[in-house]
């Protein structure tokens, strides 16, 4: 394993947060279930505690440690779209801990379509937190440059991997209601997602 993959992933076992490359925009990673690592991403981004932060995986096995359960229209979603940019919204599982959800029932997941990303999570072996690498409110960024620009000493490492090829955060869709709704486009339109899924998909944009 490359040397600065080791030591990303040595210092989120060692609870630091780092910053890290994806296939859409730079991200934030810390161990999920390490309650100090995952406040002091808030206090990075300075986000309000009372919003839930998304979760990479390295593929879509892992998702069943983390859902209560996992829809057909899910799993469809995963087929078509994983590894990608489409960040699913399901029920939570009993293992996932209030400080990644904010206390609610469901979490974010995804599984990016970057190499470095998804090794990291297989060497750090358990889920990413995957929210972006910039202050909240602010643009997000695709470069190690940016990171530093806008975060600079605030994080313990910056994995750097070049420009992210994608440049537009994840597409969100919820699918814990009747009707799948998009919580936000990005990277994968809404009548893309549509024409897949060949059914109705709201959106609260």
């Amino acid at each position: 394993m490359d040397q600065f993959l080791q030591q990303a992933v040595s210092i989120i076992r060692e609870g630091g947060v780092i910053a890290y490359p994806t296939d859409t925009v730079y991200g934030l990673g810390a161990d999920v279930f390490n309650e100090r690592a995952v406040s002091r991403i808030y206090q990075v981004k300075q986000r309000p505690f009372d919003q839930p932060l998304p979760v990479l995986l390295s593929d879509e096995s892992e998702l069943n440690t983390l859902a209560s359960s996992v829809s057909e229209i899910a799993r469809r979603l995963m087929s078509g779209f994983w590894p990608g940019g489409l960040t699913l919204v399901v029920l939570a599982g009993p293992t996932v801990p209030e400080w990644v959800t904010a206390g609610g029932d469901t979490i974010a997941v995804r599984v990016p379509d970057h190499i470095i990303t998804r090794t990291l999570i297989r060497e750090l072996g358990k889920p990413l937190v995957g929210t972006s690498a910039n202050l909240s409110g602010s643009p997000s960024v695709t470069s190690a440059e940016g990171v530093r620009a806008q975060l600079g000493d605030e994080v313990d490492f910056v994995l750097d991997g070049g420009i992210c090829p994608g440049g537009v955060e994840s597409t969100v869709i919820d699918l814990t209601k009747e009707i799948p709704v998009i919580i936000r486009e990005g990277a994968i339109s809404q009548d893309t997602i549509a024409k897949f899924l060949a059914c109705k998909v709201k959106t609260i944009l």
